[in-house]
């Protein structure tokens, strides 16, 4: 019996070939119709009988191309209109935006073999791609995904590009950024005083003589630019620190493949899939000690990744050697993304710039992860993940827009049943960090067709996230809702995970703004839907200096000290105490006394902090989580021991009190491995001590400083063992880069009973 279908699919299935898929499964079965995008997704109408028709949506959901993820299929009949054959109909633009854009993928292994072939038109082209991989999400400037509303409208595609496109039959069919050399971009490659030196292949080949000659290159890529150097060249990785003023903070590190980053790396299975995952991110290995350790002084892992753009591949198969490569920018600063804005900072940083004339859009940083018991766990979510969505077993009542933290800041957007986050944005501290917020997120809203009914925040009155909303709020006349800043991070870590029921959680990160007034990071919460309630938290120190304890941890391990023994500390055989001038001693202690911007903080992170300066590895961290990062690879999993530890219970919470603990490493005799071993043992007893007490079967952990490795093992091996079920994030980042998404959750609570 003929009958029509009309096929509603919504997810991510633009850019993925996934109407050339359709288009060749009609061919196959013999079903006449049309396919088309939309602003949900893509439209399919067909004529047929009704056994094929069943085929035909079987082999829809079992063969969909790889790249592709279909969230709803919605199908409908209607009544007979008589199609002649099979075609791909224009894209209409009539509806209210639905669908997921792809992020950016690595290049495919039919786009590499082509691109190596002699033979192949595209030989050596840098901008080869299909419907299997390349840009996507950096080069879209509005939906749907047809080549119009891309950067590469301005190229116009040869015959044979045409044909390509055209043809169901060929990979590229409907690829939007299909171009070759004849058509497409191209390279073109200046000294840092603006000279033009080679274009195209030339510039190609002149990049990889001066790279072995050790000169910095600029080099664009996919969602901007890199520094490259040699990395196996301590003078240039001096010369490149030197001039982005970046003394110690770890730089990321290219492998040609996978093989040649086996010689330097250490890595396990897992890490090795996450590495040659389409999204190709930096995954934090334990290093062979073959590269020059200021890549990252005083640390075993190094950020290392595998090529993902053509150009990349290009650059690297004709070295011998890994390079460096870091976010073209001076530290602190947005990623550049535009030629003219190149011009104008990155020929302080390099000694040449490789550039091209595809736009970049947006920007999309490298995404970090770590593997943490066996799953990749986010340090930060960009290129490769973003924009994809996290999804809700529940429908949103109204569109959320939330701005997200001050420090490695990302914003989300809330509608239907999903959350997207944006790309990372990073710390929002200078002018020039909020104007590049407010152009990121104007451009995600612009570009979802998104305005929002209800903008959520962090509590913290300093934020400039926080100012922004305010003010946006105010000429919108919008509600504008306040998240205390660890309560978002729990509900960051159960919308992931789906928990919506009673949980114990467990926020530590650096900072964060408590509703007593004081700084909180030690914190564990008893959460259940939009409620919750402060049932224990690490015994409050005082942050000597307020925001320079931060950046000091000798500040921090003193402050230990004085509140231990008071004025007598100074008088102690402490080796910590040698390190001040006895002037800026007293007036240290004078600052505690009276606490003169010293305030109080239950810390997780500011305690890791003055472990490392009282144990005498870190007294100054040149950027965040130095201390922590440094802890970590001194950690033995051989050490079960652990300090004793005091709970007490004070004005209905459990205090965990770290003194006999700070007492004990100060003047123990053990080696150094063993101190930071039982520390990091001993705050994972802590966890399950708590949790005892509270008998809640759920627990969620989430805050920087669950990012460190032993740390969320031990807590997991602990808890586990007493028949709790513990759960962290492998979605978005458990820092303050998860924090939207949690804030998201808060409002979408609001109209859910628990």
């Amino acid at each position: 019996m003929l009958i029509r279908y009309r096929i509603e699919i919504n997810g991510v299935v633009q850019g993925v070939g996934f109407r050339p898929f359709v288009y060749n499964l009609a061919q196959t079965l013999g079903v006449k119709g049309f396919v088309k995008n939309d602003l949900s997704g893509v439209i399919i109408e067909i004529e047929e009988d009704s056994k094929i028709l069943e085929l035909f949506l079987k082999k829809l959901e079992e063969e969909k191309p790889p790249l592709s993820q279909i969230y709803k299929i919605k199908v409908k009949e209607l009544p007979l209109v008589g199609f002649k054959n099979f075609v791909i109909e224009k894209s209409t633009q009539d509806k209210e935006i639905s669908l997921d854009i792809l992020p950016d993928v690595a290049t495919c292994e039919y786009c590499l073999k082509e691109m190596i072939d002699p033979h192949d038109r595209r030989y050596l082209y840098p901008f080869i791609n299909c419907t299997l991989c390349g840009p996507r999400f950096t080069i879209i400037e509005k939906l749907p995904y047809d080549r119009e509303n891309t950067a590469m409208r301005v190229f116009e595609m040869c015959k044979d590009c045409y044909k390509e496109y055209v043809d169901p039959k060929d990979r590229r069919f409907h690829a939007q950024p299909v171009a070759c050399p004849y058509c497409g971009p191209y390279l073109e490659l200046f000294d840092n005083q603006g000279n033009k030196v080679a274009e195209k292949e030339e510039a190609l080949k002149k990049t990889t003589e001066l790279l072995k000659e050790g000169y910095i290159v600029a080099v664009k890529g996919i969602g901007g630019f890199h520094l490259m150097g040699k990395a196996t060249d301590a003078k240039v990785i001096d010369l490149l620190r030197k001039r982005k003023r970046r003394s110690r903070k770890p730089l990321a590190v290219m492998f040609k493949n996978l093989e040649q980053l086996k010689i330097y790396c250490k890595i396990s299975p897992e890490e090795e899939r996450v590495l040659l995952s389409p999204a190709r991110p930096i995954v934090l290995l334990e290093g062979r000690e073959l590269l020059p350790s200021h890549i990252a002084p005083g640390l075993k892992r190094i950020g290392a990744f595998l090529p993902y753009s053509p150009l990349h591949h290009l650059i690297l198969q004709n070295l011998d050697f890994p390079v460096i490569a870091t976010s073209g920018n001076f530290s602190d600063e947005p990623i550049v993304i535009k030629n003219e804005e190149a011009f104008k900072k990155l020929i302080y940083l390099a000694d040449y710039l490789l550039m091209h004339n595809r736009e970049i859009l947006r920007r999309a940083d490298d995404s970090v992860i770590k593997v943490i018991n066996q799953n990749p766990i986010f340090i930060r979510r960009a290129r490769g993940y973003a924009p994809l969505p996290i999804f809700l077993p529940f429908q949103l009542k109204e569109r959320i827009l939330a701005v997200g933290p001050r420090d490695k800041n990302t914003f989300a957007i809330g509608l239907e049943n999903k959350v997207i986050l944006s790309q990372h944005v990073g710390d929002i501290e200078t002018v020039e960090d909020l104007e590049d917020f407010e152009k990121t997120l104007k451009d995600f809203m612009e570009l979802y067709k998104f305005e929002p009914e209800v903008v959520v925040c962090d509590k913290h009155p300093f934020y400039e996230t926080t100012k922004w909303a305010e003010r946006f709020t105010l000429e919108r006349e919008l509600p504008l809702v306040k998240v205390q800043h660890h309560l978002a991070h729990i509900l960051s870590c159960m919308a992931e995970n789906e928990i919506f029921d009673e949980v114990l959680g467990i926020a530590w990160d650096g900072t964060g703004y408590g509703e007593d007034g004081t700084v909180w990071g030690g914190e564990f919460l008893v959460v259940k839907g939009k409620t919750y309630h402060r049932v224990a938290h690490l015994r409050h120190f005082c942050l000597i200096g307020g925001e320079k304890a931060i950046k000091e941890p000798k500040r921090v391990a003193l402050a230990l000290l004085l509140e231990l023994y008071g004025e007598k500390a100074l008088e102690k055989p402490i080796p910590l105490l040698k390190i001040f001038e006895k002037k800026e001693l007293l007036l240290l202690y004078k600052a505690w006394e009276k606490r003169i911007n010293s305030p109080l903080s239950s810390s997780c992170g500011r305690l890791f902090d003055a472990i490392s300066a009282l144990i005498g590895v870190n007294y100054i961290n040149h950027y965040e989580g130095e201390s922590p990062m440094i802890l970590e690879d001194l950690f033995d999993y051989e050490v079960k021991d652990f300090y004793s530890l005091e709970l007490y219970h004070e004005k209905g919470k459990y205090i965990i009190d770290w003194s006999p603990m700070i007492e004990a490493i100060t003047f123990g005799k053990e080696p150094i491995q063993v101190k930071v071993s039982k520390f990091i043992n001993t705050l994972a007893k802590a966890c399950l001590e708590v949790a005892l007490r509270f008998g809640i079967e759920k627990v969620c952990l989430s805050g920087g400083v669950m990012m460190n490795k032993p740390l969320v093992e031990r807590i997991t091996e602990f808890l586990s063992s007493e028949g709790f079920k513990v759960f962290y994030q492998t979605k978005v980042p458990p820092n303050d880069g998860g924090l939207s998404l949690g804030q998201v959750l808060y409002q979408g609570l609001e109209f859910l009973n628990f």
